[in-house]
């Protein structure tokens, strides 16, 4: 028991037949007999016991994040060579090498764990390309024997550089073999990809994240060591799932990354949608975090015949590997869906706890860390992996040099060389002639002994010189990178965000601060159609508000986003969402939420995600909000290749339609609802080109036409802004780098008054907006609306903007912090359309 030697005192009645019997006789003096205190024994042993499945077994390493027996399952995979590029092998012949070599446990623990890493749904990004049977929410996997693996492009990252001497090696359980005590984790894989472990009085439970953000927090700690966790939740403001879903308030979060514990809730994405033309239902498209459809189902039908659960006439799971996800709740006529959807979240596992426990090994020991503690120690390590591997590759350049240098000398006077070999009796006397002769070392003297002949000619000492000159440009690089701490991390930071651009995605999991939610609001059967507002934030939440003017009242928003889009309706009313490509969906007001009325500061509270609402393809986005009405004033459109085009009001009565003629690779950067139709409308381009005309020098045109010139670009260039302005406004531009990550670089902002800029025609260049400054060469944001503007990070958390106006052809000045939407914080006669980078 936990490795223990234990005797035991042997009963007289058995030493006296030891005694007699001759083959059996053990000397006095080989008896090794101790008196053990069971007591002692048994807490000794249960210590060892706990120690080993902490350390051992059930918690992972803050470093690379993986617990013992991953750790030697990547190795060993790559040790067999499965790459992504290779073909898959048995899953028996994996486990059966990890489990002889490295692992000694049972099959099962290591076959369960491989299963983990290749399940899309538990890792936010899986370390094992699975063939075969690999298990969903609700099934278990395939036996061994029946599915193949290989590792995952991720996996590579994890074991890159190995060979270079970046971690230390360890011995084996019956010191055979020898194998790494850490993984190099070219990326923070435990926030990434999160762990759960139950070990002997503590656990952990840890959610995974999104690449992209975690990456930009770290490079973000590298640059600034004394941070903030506020200046962090910037770029990491909570958990992305891999299957996506909604996380209910962030104050549990928060705590976690404050202090390594807290709790949030994760709910299910739903929608409610016409099943047939008399009935409804609820469709849920996303499930909280390990939640499977046939958990759900079974609760349903329990609470169902338990009469606690009513209005539910059917259930089906619709879902399968093309569309994804897709459980359908058919709701009972007379039933309002609201409250039925309501109770589903409250009583099954639509909506579920999840708890935090960031427990994880530092240095050997269990400590309970939060968001920048495990950043530091993820970034020391980092750091000190790229130290000892640009370590390695000099010694190996400089061991190759002093070879070279060897036969170069030797090339000088090579008919002498050749001499002495032949004049020697021996290899050991040719050897040390050699050093002697010509002055070399042991190890460039046996280089030469061993060299070939065809090694000889003009054209080898001609590269050999060319490879020296090479050798001595790379050490003196890597000895640079050595010799400054600053130059170290810049190589660590820029490996990382290398990282993100070739494997990050998209983030899944919509982040709701409010604990409210459309479900909750008890809507009557006959809503009487008083006028309202239906507004749009930056993180692409609708509400409507019957606040007379709801950008200007405070008391409805909050601290988080701003609003793009605004529009006026009546609450039995419709509207429309204008999208990138040209299209207009029209959605009802009646199913959005109402804003809450809160005493904070602006934003949008308890709205609800635009995505629950509107289906778009791939690639479509929607821009603003808009009226239906036959008497609206019609939309103005703005296209990145820098058409313009009035549109005429005549909507159909379509749940959707078209209202421009998008030519191929085009599509809508902005649109704007106008009001008198002698607004000036606004072209920002790429280059920092500001062109404005007035709106009545565009002819209106039917649905189907394709627009006119609007702004002449140069080439190469693409619009980043249209909108329309009616009396002051004010121009903010950012300028960046084209080339950085999207969402990581703060970049300059500028703003200045819009009177500055002098107006053109249609179909002209425009004015400069914007003078770069050294390392940026495109504009990645704009905005012109009336002031004050207000920015926030694609996270919806407020960027503070400059105060001062900087001149109209002058340069920008560093942003807090990245910024990913603009909107003008007053509600004026034309909705602006949200500009996001």
């Amino acid at each position: 028991m936990g490795g223990t030697h234990r005797t035991r005192k042997e009963n007289p009645a058995r030493m006296a037949t030891k005694k007699n019997n001759d083959d059996g006789f053990v000397p006095d003096d080989q008896q090794h007999i101790i008196d053990i205190d069971v007591e002692d024994e048994m807490q000794t042993a249960f210590l060892e016991y706990a120690y080993s499945v902490i350390y051992a077994r059930a918690l992972p390493d803050a470093r690379d994040g993986l617990k013992p027996v991953q750790r030697r399952i990547l190795y060993a995979m790559t040790e067999l060579g499965l790459r992504p590029d290779r073909p898959h092998v048995k899953c028996s012949r994996v486990i059966g090498e990890v489990m002889g070599k490295y692992h000694p446990h049972g099959d099962t623990a290591i076959y369960d764990t491989m299963v983990r890493m290749a399940q899309p749904f538990t890792m936010r990004l899986p370390l094992i390309d699975g063939h075969g049977n690999f298990g969903s929410l609700d099934d278990g996997p395939a036996a061994s024997r029946y599915t193949e693996a290989r590792l995952a492009p991720a996996a590579l990252l994890m074991t890159q550089s190995l060979d270079e001497n970046t971690v230390d090696f360890v011995p084996n359980y019956d010191e055979q073999f020898m194998q790494p005590a850490v993984l190099p984790a070219a990326y923070p894989n435990l926030l990434v990809n999160g762990a759960a472990g139950i070990a002997v009085g503590m656990a952990t439970n840890m959610p995974p994240h999104n690449l992209v953000e975690v990456i930009g927090a770290a490079r973000h700690l590298i640059k600034h060591p004394d941070c903030s966790l506020d200046d962090l939740m910037r770029f990491v403001p909570g958990p992305d799932l891999p299957m996506g879903g909604q996380i209910v308030g962030l104050e549990g979060i928060r705590d976690a990354y404050l202090t390594g514990r807290g709790t949030f809730r994760t709910r299910a994405t739903a929608r409610i949608e016409d099943i047939t033309p008399r009935r409804k239902g609820i469709v849920v498209t996303e499930l909280p975090y390990l939640v499977g459809p046939e958990k759900v189902i079974e609760k349903i039908k329990d609470l169902h015949s338990s009469k606690k659960l009513q209005g539910i006439s059917d259930v089906k799971d619709l879902s399968d590997r093309n569309n994804g996800l897709r459980l359908v709740i058919e709701v009972k006529n007379g039933f309002n869906p609201d409250a039925v959807l309501a109770s589903l979240y409250k009583l099954t596992p639509m909506e579920e706890s999840f708890g935090i426990n960031n427990v994880a090994l530092v240095d050997g020991q269990p400590q309970t860390l939060g968001l920048k503690d495990l950043l530091k120690v993820y970034v020391d390590f980092r750091i000190d992996v790229v130290r000892r591997r640009t370590q390695f590759r000099l010694d190996k350049r400089k061991d190759r040099l002093h070879l070279v240098d060897g036969l170069l000398l030797a090339l000088v006077d090579i008919d002498e060389v050749i001499q002495v070999i032949r004049t020697s009796d021996d290899v050991g006397t040719a050897r040390a002639r050699l050093i002697d002769v010509f002055d070399l070392t042991e190890v460039q003297a046996n280089y030469i002994l061993d060299l070939q002949l065809r090694r000889l000619t003009k054209f080898s000492r001609i590269e050999l010189e060319k490879e020296a000159e090479e050798l001595r440009r790379e050490i003196e690089e890597l000895e640079a990178i050595l010799g400054d701490e600053n130059r170290l991390k810049a190589l660590v930071s820029s490996e990382l965000a290398d990282v993100a651009k070739a494997h990050g995605t998209p983030r899944r999991t919509i982040l709701l601060e409010s604990a409210g939610t459309p479900a909750t609001i008890d809507t009557p059967l006959e809503v009487a159609d008083d006028p309202c507002f239906v507004l749009l934030s930056s993180t692409g939440l609708l509400a409507r508000t019957t606040n007379v003017d709801p950008l200007a009242t405070e008391g409805s928003r909050r601290k988080h986003d701003v609003i793009v889009g605004a529009v006026r309706t009546t609450v039995r009313g419709e509207f429309g969402a204008v999208t990138s490509a040209g299209r207009v969906v029209r959605l009802s007001a009646l199913e959005l939420p109402t804003l809450v009325p809160t005493n904070d500061p602006p934003a949008l509270a308890g709205g609800a995600p635009i995505g629950a609402y509107v289906d778009l393809p791939a690639g479509e986005r929607i821009l603003t909000l808009c009226s239906v009405q036959a008497d609206s004033p019609g939309l103005a459109l703005g296209t990145r290749e820098g058409v313009v085009k009035r549109v005429n009001p005549d909507y159909p009565a379509k749940d959707s339609f078209e209202v421009i003629t998008l030519k191929d690779g085009d599509e809508v950067v902005g649109a704007v609802e106008l009001v008198s139709g002698t607004e000036e409308l606004v072209f920002v381009s790429t280059d920092a080109s500001l062109l404005h005309f007035s709106a009545s020098a565009v002819r209106p045109q039917g649905r189907a036409g394709g627009g006119m010139a609007g702004i002449k670009l140069a080439a190469g260039q693409r619009v980043v802004f249209f909108g329309a302005v009616s009396g002051e406004a004010a121009v903010v531009t950012i300028a960046g780098s084209s080339g950085a990550l999207p969402g990581t670089e703060t970049g300059s902002v500028k703003i200045t008054p819009f009177e500055e800029y002098p107006g053109k025609g249609r179909a002209t260049g425009g004015v400069r907006a914007h003078r770069f400054l050294r390392g940026e060469d495109e504009l990645i944001l704009a905005y012109v609306g009336a002031p004050p503007v207000r920015a926030a990070a694609s996270s919806g958390t407020q960027v503070a903007l400059p105060t001062e106006p900087g001149r109209r052809d002058g340069s920008g000045t560093p942003a807090a912090a990245p910024i990913a939407a603009l909107a003008s914080s007053v509600l004026t006669g034309v909705s602006a359309s949200p500009q996001e980078s």
